[in-house]
């Protein structure tokens, strides 16, 4: 139970990557507050948690909005008196709408920076009054392959997850001397509904070239792969990483 009598926010809770962490950290003790746009989702996971003897709540909540978010902490709040982990885990890749930035309309390129860049920045500006009421805790931002190297046609989001990282490594200065570590995991090629969106429904993607040329370890990552780290950061295991971003692509940034 690594995460006994914790309280942990997840943004994007209901789905992909967030669906199997509420899932996790709920098995790992903690009290898992769903923050999705998504009621169907969100309801669903925090009945399946229930349902298993698990705590768990749904805020329905869309992160680009910052008053929605500020009321959200607010509640959060009053209702359980602080908060000890947040993961930053929302995010949309809009591959039909993303693009090159010479072909990229700017309210596309705002709308996913508002939302993968700016809506992490609201959650972490409401949760960290939170965290310091609890003396500390961890803060687990998501960044992607494409905030470390160069991805054509997804130029708002290479640029929103570029600055995910800038981000968490100068919240990890400010924050530090709180005992708040603040980390970042940069997945790719991992197997959910956002990949299918991005890769799998593109008729140019070559799926069987991609994983026998662009992937060391010639497979597809799983959801639960990424869930781990995200544990590892939040537990106690993890109590002397701050500003690390860890890298989970089955080695597709260093081919």
């Amino acid at each position: 139970m690594r995460l006994n009598d914790k309280i942990v926010a997840i943004t994007g809770g209901g789905g992909g990557i967030g669906k199997v962490a509420s899932l996790l950290f709920s098995k790992e003790g903690a009290t898992v507050l769903v923050l999705e746009s998504d009621i169907i989702s969100g309801k669903s996971i925090v009945e399946e948690i229930t349902k298993k003897g698990g705590r768990a709540e749904f805020y329905q909540l869309d992160i680009s909005h910052e008053k929605d978010v500020a009321n959200t902490f607010k509640s959060i709040d009053t209702k359980f008196g602080g908060l000890d982990i947040l993961y930053n885990n929302a995010s949309v890749f809009w591959g039909k709408k993303d693009a090159p930035l010479d072909l990229l309309d700017m309210q596309i390129f705002e709308r996913i920076v508002k939302i993968n860049l700016f809506g992490l920045a609201y959650c972490s500006k409401y949760a960290i009054p939170l965290l310091k009421k609890r003396h500390g805790g961890s803060i687990i931002n998501t960044s992607s392959s494409a905030g470390i190297i160069g991805i054509p046609k997804c130029d708002a989001y290479t640029a929103a997850k570029g600055g995910t990282i800038a981000l968490t490594r100068s919240m990890a200065v400010e924050y530090g001397p709180y005992n708040i570590r603040v980390n970042c995991i940069a997945p790719a090629a991992i197997r959910t509904p956002m990949v299918a969106e991005s890769n799998l429904n593109d008729p140019e993607f070559d799926e069987q070239a991609f994983l026998n040329k662009g992937t060391p370890l010639r497979r597809w990552g799983l959801p639960e792969e990424i869930a781990n780290i995200a544990l590892f950061l939040a537990s106690d295991e993890g109590s002397y990483l701050n500003g690390s971003i860890i890298v989970a692509d089955g080695g597709i940034t260093i081919t």
